[in-house]
């Protein structure tokens, strides 16, 4: 079995650290630069999913052999996503905090607030963007094949 705690724990974690200097970096320079003078229109965001977490809060197996039930909230902060990702199985959620933007690669997307329920189907490539004005927290329960990780980054 994958250890998901440690998937969990680490997904986007490294690259945060890493890349929290850069952004520490850019802030600074944009703010010097005098009004009007922008060199880019829309300044790039060096990691959009910095500050994104999965707490695993259960995992047991499911009744059907080789398949797993896995539950986890998941936290947005603002102006952050989950970046593109999919799963092994499908994913059924709600919202209990927040606004996001869920988007697919391969229909519209949907916009989600506090109290919605959503449903990811197994292996869609997904993006949850918070396009609100607090922290998104998501409670997603997933049954998926336990010999594959639980999240693929794209």
């Amino acid at each position: 079995m994958i250890d998901r705690r440690l998937l969990l724990r680490t997904s986007g974690g490294a690259a945060a650290g890493a890349l929290g200097a850069l952004a520490l970096s850019s802030t600074a320079a944009a703010a010097a630069e005098p009004a009007g003078h922008s060199t880019a229109h829309h300044p790039v965001d060096p990691d959009p999913t910095a500050g994104v977490t999965r707490t695993l809060l259960q995992e047991h197996p499911s009744p059907a052999e080789g398949w797993e039930a896995v539950q986890t909230l998941v936290q947005i902060p603002r102006h952050k996503e989950s970046g593109r990702h999919s799963h092994p199985g499908i994913e059924v959620g709600y919202i209990i905090h927040g606004d996001v933007l869920m988007e697919f690669d391969d229909r519209p997307p949907l916009r989600l607030r506090a109290g919605d329920p959503f449903f990811i189907p197994d292996g869609a490539v997904h993006n949850a963007r918070n396009v609100g004005t607090v922290t998104t927290m998501m409670l997603s329960t997933y049954v998926v094949d336990e010999t594959k990780p639980l999240v693929t980054t794209y």
